[in-house]
C-alpha cells in the first residue's frame, strides 16, 4: 500500500474541526425495506429553478446571440468579455502550457494515452453480412464534423474531463472539436486544464461556461458556428440547458451530482472504503451520494469511524460535511451480498466498486451502473483520472437507461442494404402484405413495379 502523503498525515493532527453530525447505519432487506434507504435512492430528475433559468437564457441567446452570451458570462461568472475575448488564441494556450510543471504534463499525457487506447479499442468497426440471395446488409460509421464539449471549471477545474471527452472526439475522427469552460473576472483559465485540452486535441477553446455556453454551441451566434452534438458533465444549470437544446443538437446524456456505491464483505478494509466514499462526496454541489452496502455490521461500524477520522484531513471538508448533513452518505447492512447487489442495482450508481472476496464473480450480477471497479486495488479514482474509460457517466439513476460516453457517441451509424433481384423477389410478397395492412399502396407498388411484365418473378 502506498504511503499517505505528509500533507494528509499532518491534516489528521492539525485539523481541530470536529465532525458534529451523525452517520447512521441502516438495515435493509428485500422483504422489509427501509424508509431511510428509499429516501436516499430518490434523486430528482431535474431542478425546477435551473430549468426556468435555462429556458430564459437560452431564449435570449437565440434572439440576441453574442450579446446575450456575454451578458450571462458577466452576470454568472463575473467575466467582463468582448466578442474578441471569447475564444483563446494559440499564443494564450501555448503560454499556459509553459506554466504547467513537468510532472503534471507527464500525468496528463499518461492519462491521454490510456484514454485514447481504450477509445480506439472500443470503437465499432464497419461490418457486413450476405443475404440468402447474394445481397449485402451492414453498417458503417462516420465521424461528426463539429462537436462541442463542456468542461467544468468552477470550484474544481476538471483537467481530467478535458482528457475524458476531447480525446474521444479526436479518436472518433471529428475535425472540429469545440471546448467551452468558464473563466473568472480575470478572464483566466486553469493552465493545466488548457494544457489537457491542447494535448487531447481541442481545435477551439472558449472561456464561456454555464447555460450560455450550451446556448452558444447549440444555436450558434454571429461569430460562432453551431455544433452537431454537445457532451460533457456540468452542474444543474448546465444539465437543464443540455436537456432543453436536445433536438437542436444531439447530447450525450443528462448528468447530475457525482455518485458512488460500494458492495463489500468483511474481507474489505474499512479505511479504504471510507476514502473511496469521501472521494465522490468532495465534488462541490453538496448533493453527491455515497453508498456502502455490506453484509457485515462490524465493517459498517468501522467504516463510520474511519469516515469521521478521515474527513478532518480533507481540504474540502466543509463541502463533504454539507453532503453528510443532507444524508448523502449512507451505510447499509443487508442479510447477504445477493440482496446487497439488488439494492445497488436499484440505486443504479454512476460508479460502483466491488470489494468482496472473488470480486470478479459478482460482475455478471451488475445490471445498472455507469462504471464498475472490481477488487480492492481498483479505487474509483483510477476511473476519474487514468484507467481508460471516460468518466462522463450517467447519474441520478440514469444508468438504468443510459451508458457512459464513448468515442462512438461522436460518430454516426449508417445501416446499408444492397439487394439482388432474387432478394427482392423473395421479399416482394411480404412487402405487399405490410403495405396492404398499413394502407400504404405506394410502398407496395414501389417493389411490385420492378417486376411488371417480368415473367422471371415466377
Amino acid at each position: 500500500m502506498l504511503a499517505v502523503s505528509n500533507n494528509l498525515k499532518a491534516g489528521f493532527h492539525l485539523c481541530s474541526v470536529v465532525l458534529k453530525m451523525s452517520l447512521k447505519i441502516e438495515k435493509w432487506a428485500l422483504v422489509r425495506g427501509s424508509a431511510a434507504v428509499d429516501r436516499f435512492l430518490e434523486r430528482p430528475a431535474f431542478d425546477p429553478e435551473a430549468e426556468k433559468s435555462a429556458a430564459r437564457i437560452l431564449a435570449d441567446i437565440r434572439r440576441r446571440g453574442n450579446a446575450a452570451v456575454l451578458e450571462a458570462a458577466e452576470k454568472f461568472d463575473g467575466a467582463v468579455l468582448k466578442v474578441a475575448d471569447m475564444q483563446l488564441d494559440e499564443s494564450e494556450i501555448e503560454a499556459a502550457a509553459r506554466e504547467v510543471p513537468a510532472r503534471i504534463r507527464k500525468a496528463v499525457k499518461d492519462a491521454h494515452v490510456r484514454v485514447r487506447a481504450f477509445a480506439k479499442a472500443g470503437m465499432r468497426a464497419d461490418w457486413q453480412m450476405k443475404t440468402a440471395a447474394g445481397g449485402v446488409l451492414g453498417e458503417r460509421f462516420s465521424p461528426m464534423e463539429r462537436v462541442g464539449l463542456y468542461i467544468p471549471g468552477g470550484t474544481a477545474p476538471l483537467a481530467s474531463t478535458a482528457v475524458m471527452t476531447v480525446t474521444l472526439a479526436k479518436s472518433a475522427g471529428v475535425r472540429e472539436i469545440v471546448a467551452c469552460t468558464p473563466c473568472g473576472h480575470d478572464k483566466k483559465i486553469n493552465p493545466v486544464l488548457l494544457y489537457a485540452l491542447k494535448i487531447a486535441g481541442a481545435t477551439e477553446i472558449y472561456r464561456i461556461g454555464g447555460i450560455q455556453s450550451i446556448g452558444m454551441m447549440a444555436f450558434g451566434t454571429g461569430t460562432f458556428a453551431s455544433v452537431q452534438k454537445i457532451a460533457g458533465p456540468g452542474n444543474a444549470y448546465v444539465t437543464a440547458a443540455k436537456r432543453q437544446v436536445y433536438g437542436f443538437v444531439g447530447i450525450d446524456q443528462v448528468a447530475g451530482p457525482s455518485e458512488i456505491a460500494i458492495l463489500a464483505d468483511d474481507s474489505a478494509r474499512a479505511a479504504w472504503i471510507a476514502a473511496d466514499l469521501l472521494s465522490q462526496a468532495e465534488h462541490g454541489s453538496g448533493h453527491e451520494k455515497s453508498l456502502l452496502v455490506t453484509d457485515s455490521m462490524e465493517l459498517a461500524e468501522a467504516v463510520r469511524t474511519e469516515l469521521k477520522r478521515q474527513i478532518k484531513a480533507l481540504s474540502r471538508a466543509e463541502i463533504v460535511k454539507r453532503v453528510i448533513r443532507r444524508n448523502g452518505i449512507l451505510l447499509v447492512v443487508v442479510p447477504d451480498l445477493k440482496q446487497g447487489m439488488e439494492l445497488v442495482n436499484r440505486f443504479a450508481p454512476e460508479h460502483f466498486e466491488i470489494m468482496t472476496r472473488r470480486a470478479a464473480r459478482m460482475l455478471p450480477l451488475v445490471r445498472c451502473a455507469g462504471a464498475v471497479f472490481v477488487g480492492e486495488w481498483t479505487p474509483e479514482s483510477v476511473g476519474d483520472f487514468v484507467a481508460g474509460p471516460s468518466h462522463v457517466l450517467p447519474t441520478g439513476g440514469a444508468a438504468r437507461m443510459f451508458n457512459g460516453l464513448t468515442a462512438d457517441d461522436f460518430r454516426r451509424r449508417h445501416s446499408f442494404v444492397q439487394y439482388t433481384r432474387d432478394d427482392l423477389v423473395a421479399s416482394c410478397e411480404s412487402i405487399g402484405v405490410f403495405a396492404e395492412v398499413e394502407g400504404l399502396d405506394a410502398h407496395g407498388y414501389s417493389a411490385a413495379i420492378r417486376f411488371e411484365n417480368d415473367k422471371r418473378t415466377t
